[in-house]
Protein backbone atom coordinates (compact mmCIF):
# COMPACT_ATOMS: atom_id res chain seq x y z
CA UNK A 1 0.00 0.00 0.00
CA UNK A 2 0.91 3.40 -1.02
CA UNK A 3 1.95 5.81 2.28
CA UNK A 4 1.23 9.56 2.27
CA UNK A 5 1.59 12.30 4.50
CA UNK A 6 -1.41 13.90 6.23
CA UNK A 7 -0.96 17.58 6.29
CA UNK A 8 -2.91 20.48 8.43
CA UNK A 9 -3.89 23.52 7.45
CA UNK A 10 -0.72 25.00 8.23
CA UNK A 11 1.14 22.94 5.79
CA UNK A 12 2.53 20.58 8.57
CA UNK A 13 3.51 17.35 8.53
CA UNK A 14 1.14 15.77 11.13
CA UNK A 15 0.46 12.18 10.70
CA UNK A 16 0.66 9.29 7.80
CA UNK A 17 -1.65 7.17 6.24
CA UNK A 18 -1.43 3.84 3.80
CA UNK A 19 -3.88 4.24 0.73
CA UNK A 20 -5.77 1.15 -0.47
CA UNK A 21 -4.25 -0.38 -3.38
CA UNK A 22 -7.87 -1.09 -4.73
CA UNK A 23 -8.61 2.25 -5.27
CA UNK A 24 -5.63 4.58 -5.34
CA UNK A 25 -2.67 1.55 -6.33
CA UNK A 26 -4.27 0.14 -9.53
CA UNK A 27 -2.87 -0.69 -12.97
CA UNK A 28 -3.31 2.81 -15.07
CA UNK A 29 -6.07 2.05 -17.77
CA UNK A 30 -5.29 5.03 -20.04
CA UNK A 31 -8.30 3.99 -22.67
CA UNK A 32 -10.85 4.06 -20.13
CA UNK A 33 -9.54 7.28 -18.76
CA UNK A 34 -9.60 8.99 -22.56
CA UNK A 35 -13.28 7.24 -22.92
CA UNK A 36 -15.04 8.67 -19.42
CA UNK A 37 -13.64 11.78 -20.36
CA UNK A 38 -15.15 12.02 -23.89
CA UNK A 39 -18.16 10.35 -22.43
CA UNK A 40 -18.66 13.16 -19.75
CA UNK A 41 -18.18 16.19 -22.13
CA UNK A 42 -20.71 14.08 -25.05
CA UNK A 43 -23.26 14.11 -22.34
CA UNK A 44 -22.95 18.09 -21.30
CA UNK A 45 -23.41 18.74 -24.81
CA UNK A 46 -26.63 20.33 -25.24
CA UNK A 47 -26.94 19.34 -28.79
CA UNK A 48 -29.60 22.07 -29.89
CA UNK A 49 -28.08 23.76 -33.04
CA UNK A 50 -30.25 23.80 -35.80
CA UNK A 51 -30.05 25.61 -39.68
CA UNK A 52 -33.02 25.43 -42.19
CA UNK A 53 -32.21 23.23 -44.96
CA UNK A 54 -33.79 24.30 -48.43
CA UNK A 55 -37.58 22.58 -47.61
CA UNK A 56 -37.51 24.47 -44.23
CA UNK A 57 -37.26 28.21 -44.93
CA UNK A 58 -40.11 30.21 -46.15
CA UNK A 59 -40.60 31.52 -49.62
CA UNK A 60 -38.96 30.79 -52.98
CA UNK A 61 -41.77 29.00 -54.43
CA UNK A 62 -41.81 30.89 -57.48
CA UNK A 63 -39.15 30.97 -60.19
CA UNK A 64 -37.70 34.04 -60.20
CA UNK A 65 -37.00 34.50 -64.01
CA UNK A 66 -38.02 32.56 -67.12
CA UNK A 67 -35.57 29.73 -68.24
CA UNK A 68 -34.07 30.83 -70.60
CA UNK A 69 -33.27 34.06 -72.97
CA UNK A 70 -32.27 36.64 -70.16
CA UNK A 71 -28.64 35.79 -70.11
CA UNK A 72 -28.52 34.31 -66.38
CA UNK A 73 -27.95 31.18 -65.30
CA UNK A 74 -30.89 29.04 -64.90
CA UNK A 75 -32.64 29.10 -61.43
CA UNK A 76 -35.42 27.52 -59.86
CA UNK A 77 -35.66 29.32 -56.79
CA UNK A 78 -34.68 32.55 -54.50
CA UNK A 79 -34.40 29.91 -51.55
CA UNK A 80 -31.91 27.86 -52.71
CA UNK A 81 -28.19 27.05 -51.39
CA UNK A 82 -26.38 29.52 -53.00
CA UNK A 83 -28.69 32.83 -52.86
CA UNK A 84 -28.57 34.43 -49.62
CA UNK A 85 -31.71 33.83 -47.28
CA UNK A 86 -31.75 30.21 -48.98
CA UNK A 87 -31.23 27.09 -47.30
CA UNK A 88 -28.21 25.50 -45.80
CA UNK A 89 -27.21 22.09 -47.05
CA UNK A 90 -26.83 19.51 -44.53
CA UNK A 91 -28.40 22.05 -41.53
CA UNK A 92 -27.33 20.56 -38.31
CA UNK A 93 -30.24 19.82 -36.48
CA UNK A 94 -30.79 18.60 -32.83
CA UNK A 95 -29.42 15.65 -31.73
CA UNK A 96 -28.46 13.78 -28.46
CA UNK A 97 -24.43 13.69 -28.21
CA UNK A 98 -24.87 11.04 -25.47
CA UNK A 99 -23.55 7.68 -24.95
CA UNK A 100 -23.68 4.82 -22.17
CA UNK A 101 -20.34 4.05 -20.10
CA UNK A 102 -20.69 0.53 -18.21
CA UNK A 103 -20.04 0.99 -14.56
CA UNK A 104 -17.73 -0.74 -13.93
CA UNK A 105 -15.53 0.94 -16.49
CA UNK A 106 -16.59 4.60 -15.28
CA UNK A 107 -15.01 2.70 -11.35
CA UNK A 108 -12.29 1.95 -13.24
CA UNK A 109 -11.89 4.72 -15.00
CA UNK A 110 -12.16 6.77 -11.84
CA UNK A 111 -9.62 4.47 -9.87
CA UNK A 112 -7.35 4.96 -12.82
CA UNK A 113 -7.03 8.96 -12.43
CA UNK A 114 -6.67 8.86 -8.77
CA UNK A 115 -3.94 6.67 -8.70
CA UNK A 116 -2.05 8.85 -11.31
CA UNK A 117 -2.26 11.25 -9.20
CA UNK A 118 -0.78 9.17 -6.43
CA UNK A 119 2.06 7.90 -8.61
CA UNK A 120 2.81 11.81 -9.50
CA UNK A 121 2.86 13.05 -5.73
CA UNK A 122 -0.13 15.56 -6.78
CA UNK A 123 -2.59 14.13 -4.33
CA UNK A 124 -2.48 15.57 -0.89
CA UNK A 125 -4.13 14.28 2.25
CA UNK A 126 -5.17 16.94 5.05
CA UNK A 127 -6.41 15.89 8.93
CA UNK A 128 -9.50 18.24 8.30
CA UNK A 129 -10.88 20.97 6.55
CA UNK A 130 -13.33 23.25 8.53
CA UNK A 131 -14.07 26.65 8.98
CA UNK A 132 -16.01 28.54 11.43
CA UNK A 133 -17.06 31.71 8.98
CA UNK A 134 -16.88 31.99 5.10
CA UNK A 135 -13.40 33.39 4.56
CA UNK A 136 -12.01 33.52 1.46
CA UNK A 137 -8.65 34.99 2.30
CA UNK A 138 -8.65 31.83 4.90
CA UNK A 139 -8.81 29.30 2.43
CA UNK A 140 -6.34 30.60 0.09
CA UNK A 141 -3.99 30.72 2.94
CA UNK A 142 -4.47 26.73 3.07
CA UNK A 143 -3.80 26.82 -0.28
CA UNK A 144 -0.56 28.78 -0.27
CA UNK A 145 0.44 26.68 2.77
CA UNK A 146 -0.22 23.51 0.24
CA UNK A 147 2.29 24.91 -2.03
CA UNK A 148 -0.81 24.71 -4.24
CA UNK A 149 -2.56 26.62 -6.78
CA UNK A 150 -5.03 24.77 -9.52
CA UNK A 151 -6.60 21.81 -7.28
CA UNK A 152 -9.55 19.91 -6.85
CA UNK A 153 -10.94 19.68 -3.06
CA UNK A 154 -12.92 16.96 -2.24
CA UNK A 155 -15.26 17.55 1.12
CA UNK A 156 -17.52 15.77 3.37
CA UNK A 157 -20.85 16.56 3.25
CA UNK A 158 -22.34 19.85 5.14
CA UNK A 159 -19.04 21.63 4.56
CA UNK A 160 -20.48 24.55 3.53
CA UNK A 161 -18.28 27.51 4.89
CA UNK A 162 -14.84 25.65 2.86
CA UNK A 163 -16.89 25.33 0.05
CA UNK A 164 -18.63 28.65 -0.43
CA UNK A 165 -14.73 30.14 0.76
CA UNK A 166 -13.00 28.44 -1.91
CA UNK A 167 -15.76 29.76 -4.85
CA UNK A 168 -14.20 33.12 -5.29
CA UNK A 169 -10.79 31.70 -6.40
CA UNK A 170 -9.51 30.99 -9.96
CA UNK A 171 -8.79 27.41 -10.70
CA UNK A 172 -9.70 26.24 -7.73
CA UNK A 173 -13.24 23.41 -7.16
CA UNK A 174 -15.23 21.61 -4.66
CA UNK A 175 -16.80 18.64 -5.06
CA UNK A 176 -17.76 15.52 -2.75
CA UNK A 177 -16.76 12.20 -2.34
CA UNK A 178 -20.29 11.56 -4.84
CA UNK A 179 -19.37 14.03 -7.58
CA UNK A 180 -15.93 13.44 -8.17
CA UNK A 181 -15.47 12.56 -11.84
CA UNK A 182 -12.33 11.80 -13.88
CA UNK A 183 -12.46 14.65 -16.17
CA UNK A 184 -12.05 16.91 -12.70
CA UNK A 185 -9.21 14.93 -11.40
CA UNK A 186 -7.08 15.56 -14.56
CA UNK A 187 -8.35 18.80 -15.77
CA UNK A 188 -6.71 20.26 -11.81
CA UNK A 189 -3.21 19.62 -11.30
CA UNK A 190 -3.63 18.63 -7.44
CA UNK A 191 -6.23 16.89 -5.47
CA UNK A 192 -6.58 17.81 -1.98
CA UNK A 193 -8.95 15.34 0.30
CA UNK A 194 -9.76 14.82 4.20
CA UNK A 195 -8.93 11.74 5.89
CA UNK A 196 -12.77 11.57 6.22
CA UNK A 197 -13.13 11.91 1.98
CA UNK A 198 -10.02 9.46 1.53
CA UNK A 199 -11.93 6.67 3.91
CA UNK A 200 -15.45 7.33 2.35
CA UNK A 201 -13.95 6.92 -1.65
CA UNK A 202 -12.25 3.53 -0.14
CA UNK A 203 -15.51 2.42 1.58
CA UNK A 204 -17.45 3.09 -1.82
CA UNK A 205 -14.61 2.19 -4.70
CA UNK A 206 -12.43 -0.85 -2.70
Amino acid sequence: MAKVSVYNIEGKEVDTIELNDAVFGVEVNEHLVHMAVVNQLANNRQGTQKAKTRSEVSGGGRKPWRQKGTGHARQGSTRSPQWTGGGVVFAPVPRDYSFKMNKKEKRAALKSALTSKVEENKFIVVDELNFDEIKTKKFQAVLNNLNVNKALVVLEDGNKNVEISAKNIPDVKTAHTNTINVYDILKYNTVIATKAVVAAIEEVYA
